[in-house]
């Protein structure tokens, strides 16, 4: 009998008690629902990763991955990796028809140019004024902030995909960041396991909820100001 190929293997899902929150695959499908036809899209390491596998039908993105890679596809089936084909997060990756791979001098003048219409990023911390902390924690060793200095200062359209609490259930939605900042004032949306919230004028504005899960519950796991105007729609997924 022929084996089933599969994708699955490359997609970590969380799995919750609570089943009203998303794990990382409802994150990414929510967000690849922010994506328009003819955009270029830089996928942060992590979740964002896994936005490439559910781009809506009807619409073509070229995802650009900071290592020199434009036309960045899904991630392989099982037992079809090529693994010279890695993006940032040294995950392997398929290439769509015409995509190009290029030197990181390359990769980086065109975000720098402005030249991305969406950046999706992961982040320990967000918060109310659309600062992001997602590079470093004090006291742990890393190799250097990477891309994301440039990702944030240069992106008009940045996109956070994270979870709402950490491991202790403390909220990481706060009125100021407290980790090392790694851009100031540009987040403009943050999708979590609980919800979708708009950065402006200074607070979190919930425009939806996840299957499951109250108003409330979303404020009480949230520490910055958090706007909630009128009926808040559950996230639609299908």
């Amino acid at each position: 009998m022929k084996k089933e190929l599969s994708r699955e293997p490359f997609v970590q899902k969380t799995k919750y008690q609570n089943l009203g929150m998303l794990d990382k695959v409802g994150i990414v499908k929510r967000i690849a629902q922010e994506l328009q036809d003819g955009w270029y899209v830089n996928l942060g390491i992590g979740i964002p990763t896994l936005v490439a596998n559910y781009i809506p039908q009807g619409i073509s993105v070229e995802f650009q991955s900071e290592n020199g890679l434009l036309g960045m596809g899904a991630f392989p089936y099982d037992g079809e990796e090529d693994a010279d084909l890695i993006n940032a997060g040294k995950q392997t990756v398929t290439l769509l028809p015409g995509a190009t791979l290029f030197d990181s001098a390359t990769s980086f003048a065109m975000i720098r140019g402005q030249h991305v219409q969406l950046t999706v990023l992961g982040a320990m911390e967000v918060a109310e004024n659309g600062d992001i902390a997602n590079w470093k924690i004090p006291g742990r060793m890393v190799k250097g902030m990477g891309g994301a200095m440039d990702l944030v200062a240069s992106a008009e359209n940045i996109i956070v995909a994270m979870m709402h609490t950490n491991k202790k259930g403390e909220s990481k939605i706060l009125s100021n960041c407290t980790l090392p900042l790694t851009g100031v004032a540009c987040v403009k949306k943050v999708v979590t396991n609980l919800a979708v919230m708009e950065i402006k004028d200074g607070a979190f504005h919930l425009i939806e909820r996840a299957p499951g899960v109250s108003v409330e519950e979303i404020q009480n796991a949230t520490e910055g100001t958090l706007i909630v105007e009128g009926e808040i729609p559950e996230m639609q997924l299908d």
